[in-house]
This record gives structure tokens, sequence and C-alpha cells, in this order.
């Protein structure tokens, strides 16, 4: 039987934790602080610990989720992987690129893998987009635009929003780190991310610590332009993406999840609801079934460690050119 260990139990240690008992997994061990502020009655079943270090020695997990705040996500993934432990690891990999070497070669010298948590992968709209461009639907895309806005203090109503890992510097929060998705979804969808030039900025009206609204123009490989705007406020929340290409428009909505084919040819949209019964965790589900398959052997991680190390490359490229003013350009990917 596959042992689970879940270091971190916040909102999304436990949204995983209560997925993997949905899909028949019984043996699970708890990594936990102590210091999280949410209730621990529905963990107390559950075996736990309170040192890493013993719970990896008297466990032996195959798998650890490493679900803790962003900024301690390598004191928990590194000691893992080297005790040859599958990794979980949820986005964005760490606060920085620093350590991440460190985790590479720990993976290696463990044999394990890593399936980093951009779960947007998993979504059936922007799935569809991917095949559409892949058929040639639009033809060669141009340009791109994503919006994504959502008010903070109503992530997580039973939490004091100013808390959480997503509005402390200290933690690795910020609206670019925290709604990264797009930076690994377009890389999947369009293709290399090779410049970035951003601005950001903390309005103020949130009381944290970290920038809250950020708008990036991103250059791509093939001659792409995209515009992406983040923000911590909007009411009601939004996230929205379009690709426009020489032949046509595709579109997705992730407030109702349709995605769209515009064709010229016939001068209409062609919409494409999400399946029946689709609801948000179904994308989470979804991804727990593809770490169990990856444990098993049987499937390799859809975003591993390379595309999460990107992603913090993107990160940090576009913290730089907010900082200094001026496009920053990336190291090319080899192929």
């Amino acid at each position: 039987m596959t042992r689970i260990l879940i270091s971190g139990l916040g909102s999304i240690g436990r949204r995983h934790l209560k997925n993997l008992v949905q899909l028949g997994q019984q043996d699970i061990v708890l990594h936990r602080s102590g210091r999280s502020t949410l209730p621990a009655d529905d963990l107390e079943q559950f075996e736990s610990e309170s040192d890493l270090a013993r719970a990896l020695e008297r466990w032996r997990p195959d798998a650890v989720l490493v679900t803790n705040p962003t900024a301690l996500h390598l004191e928990v993934a590194i000691p893992a992987a080297q005790a040859g432990c599958q990794l979980f690891i949820e986005k964005p990999i760490s606060h920085s690129t620093h350590g991440i070497d460190d985790l590479d070669a720990a993976l290696k010298s463990g044999g394990g893998q890593a399936l980093i948590g951009y779960h947007f992968r998993f979504n059936p709209g922007l799935r569809a987009i991917k095949e559409w461009l892949q058929d040639g639907a639009i033809g060669r895309p141009i340009s791109a635009r994503v919006y994504w806005g959502e008010y903070l203090p109503d992530w997580h109503p039973r939490e004091d929003y100013r808390t959480s890992y997503s509005a402390r510097s200290d933690l690795g929060g910020g609206v670019v780190r925290t709604l990264s998705h797009p930076f690994d979804y377009l890389r999947w969808l369009l293709g290399e991310i090779s410049e970035v030039q951003a601005m950001t900025a903390n309005s103020g009206s949130l009381g944290i610590d970290v920038e809250d609204t950020a708008s990036i123009v991103m250059g791509l490989d093939q001659g792409l332009i995209v515009n992406i705007q983040l923000d911590y406020l909007r009411r009601p929340p939004a996230h929205s993406l379009e690709i426009v290409g020489t032949e046509g428009t595709l579109g997705w909505d992730g407030s109702n999840g349709h995605a769209r084919w515009y064709d010229p040819k016939d001068d209409r949209w062609n919409e494409l609801p999400p399946p029946a019964g689709f609801e948000r965790n179904a994308m989470f589900m979804d991804e727990m079934r593809h770490f169990l398959a990856l444990i098993a052997g049987e499937e390799e991680p859809a975003c591993g460690l390379t595309d999460g190390i990107r992603v913090m490359e993107i990160v940090e490229a576009v913290h730089e050119s907010a900082r200094v003013g001026s496009k920053v350009a990336l190291l090319r990917v080899e192929a």
C-alpha cells in the first residue's frame, strides 16, 4: 500500500488530503507545525508528526505532498527527495530560484520525481484550447492576453487573509508568485517565454506588504506578444484567456469554464462548455489521480521540475523588470 506524507495542513493541504481519501488512499501521515489557524478536529484520525526528520525515518513514506507556505517548500522537499520519495510540490516551487539546484540534485540521488501543482493543466477548457491550437484551428497564434483578479480577503473567509502566505513577503507571497498559473499554462499552450516587461504595485487597500497588482508584457520565442494583468482586488473574481491567430480567435472564461473558438469562415463562435457536473475541485482530483499514477510508475509528471523552475525564473524576471523599469530577457531553454 502506498504511504503518503502531507507536510502543511492549510487550506490547500486539506483539500489534497480530502481528495486522496476520496480516491481510496488510507495510509496517510501528517507533518504539522501546529501553526495553522484552521480547526484540527478533522485531522485527529491521522497519525501526525511535528518533526520532519522523524516523520521520514519513522514512517518511510513513498511520497510527500509539500503544501506548506511557499518560502518553506525546500525545507521539506529536499530532505524528502533525499529519502527517495516522490514529490508533489504545490506551486510555486519556492519563493526564489536559490536552492532549487539542491532539490534537483536530491531528486537525482534519491531516484524520485517531482510534480508541481499547476492544476490548470487539468482544466478541460484549457485542454480544449490546447487541442485546437495543435490542430491549427486559428492558424498561427499572434498575440494573447490573460486577466486574473480575485479579492484576496474572500479566498478563505475563515482565516485572516493578512496572515496567509499569499499576503506576506516573508512566506513568499505576492500576486505574481501566488497567481503564477498563467506563466505555466501559457508556456504549455504557446511555447517558451523569452522576455518580460512589467510593473507591479501595492494599492495599500489590503494592508499587506506584497504587491497586489501586476501588469506584464511577455515575448515568446515564436514572436508572440502576451499581456497579463493580475490583481488581488477584483470583485467579482474573473479569470480569462484570449488567443488571437491569423485565422481566428480562441477564448476561455474561468468563471463558467467555457472554451470557445471563433471561425471567421463561418463568422460565429463555437462554444464548448465544461463536462456536465464539472466543478473546480475536479481539477485537483485529476491532479491527484495523476500523482498516484506517477507514484505507481505509470505516468511521467505532467508539470515537472523543469517546468516549475522555468516559472520561478519568469517570476524573478517580472520582479526584476518592475524594479529596474526595463525589459528583462530570460535565458533560452535548450530543446
